[in-house]
C-alpha cells in the first residue's frame, strides 16, 4: 500500500484548493468528509472522484473492514495522519474524506413535483444544509438558489445536509426574478414568505406551488416580491415576530406533507 507523505503531492495540492469556491466551481467537484457521508455517497452512486484514507485510522480500527472493501473499488489513496491534517475541515476528522464529482446534466427544474423550494439570499450555511434536509425528508427532489445563495458544497453545508447533497438537485438561478416567471408558465402559483402581509399559509393549498424563503435579515429581495402571486407568513401566537429561516422551511414544508397526506 503505497502512501502519501508529501503535502507538495498535487493531488494533496488540489484537495486543499477544494476548500475554496472558486476552485469548486472551477474544477465541478467538491469534498466529503465522514464515515457516515462516505457510505451515504456510495449507496447514492455519486460520482466519486477520488478516496482518501489516513493510514492511522485503519491501524487502529476506526474504519470497519466492510467499508474498507467498498472503498477499495473506488479511486483510493492512503495518506500519512500529518498530511490528512493538512487536507480535513474538520477539528476531529473521522479519517476519511472523499472528493465528489458534481452532477452538471441535472439543472433543469422538474415540473411534475407538487412543490419547488426556491432560497432567495440564504447565506448561513447551517441553515442551507439543513434545508435541503428537509427538503429531502419530505420526498422533494429539487431545490432552487438564488446567486448571491451560500454555496450548497462548501464543506460546512454538506456536513449538515447529512447525505442529502446527493439526492437533492440544487439548480442555481443566474436571475430569480426570470427563472421564477419561468416557473408561472408551467402553471404553477409563487408563494413567498414575507411578515408585511396578514396571509395566513395554513389557509393555501401547497400543491403546485414555488414557495421562496428569503434572506435571514432581509427576507425576501422586492424584485422576487412583485413576481409573487401570493405573500404568505406563519402565524405567530408569541411575542416573536420571525422564525429561523431553516425552521420557517420545515414548517412550511410539513404543511405540505400534512396537506398530501390528507388528501390521499
Amino acid at each position: 500500500m503505497q502512501v502519501i507523505t508529501s503535502k507538495d503531492n498535487e493531488l494533496i495540492k488540489d484537495i486543499r484548493k477544494l476548500k475554496d469556491k472558486k476552485y469548486r466551481n472551477l474544477t465541478n467537484k467538491y469534498i466529503v468528509e465522514g464515515i457516515k457521508i462516505i457510505e451515504e455517497a456510495i449507496e447514492a452512486n455519486a460520482n466519486i472522484d477520488t478516496i482518501v484514507v489516513c493510514e492511522d485510522c485503519v491501524k487502529n480500527g476506526e474504519i470497519e473492514a466492510k467499508l474498507l472493501y467498498e472503498i477499495a473499488k473506488y479511486n483510493c489513496v492512503y495518506v500519512t495522519e500529518k498530511i490528512y491534517n493538512l487536507i480535513t475541515d474538520t477539528t476531529t476528522p473521522q479519517g476519511i474524506l472523499a472528493v465528489i464529482k458534481k452532477d452538471e446534466n441535472e439543472k433543469n427544474i422538474d415540473f411534475s413535483q407538487d412543490l419547488i423550494v426556491v432560497l432567495d439570499g440564504i447565506q448561513d450555511p447551517g441553515n442551507l444544509g439543513t434545508i435541503l434536509r428537509t427538503v429531502d425528508s419530505v420526498g422533494l427532489t429539487q431545490i432552487i438558489v438564488s446567486k448571491n445563495t451560500a454555496d450548497a458544497f462548501s464543506p460546512k453545508v454538506v456536513r449538515s445536509t447529512m447525505g442529502a447533497i446527493f439526492r437533492v438537485n440544487i439548480i442555481e438561478s443566474e436571475n430569480l426574478v426570470q427563472t421564477l416567471k419561468e416557473i408561472k408558465k408551467h402553471k404553477f402559483k409563487v408563494l413567498s414568505t414575507s411578515l408585511e402581509t396578514d396571509n395566513n399559509f395554513y389557509d393555501i393549498n401547497l400543491n403546485k406551488n414555488a414557495i421562496v424563503i428569503g434572506n435571514e435579515a432581509n427576507g425576501v429581495s422586492k424584485n422576487v416580491l412583485e413576481v409573487a402571486d401570493n405573500l404568505v407568513k406563519i402565524p405567530m401566537l408569541g411575542k416573536t415576530e420571525s422564525l429561523n429561516a431553516s425552521v420557517a422551511t420545515g414548517v412550511i414544508l410539513y404543511e405540505y406533507v400534512r396537506q398530501k397526506i390528507k388528501s390521499k
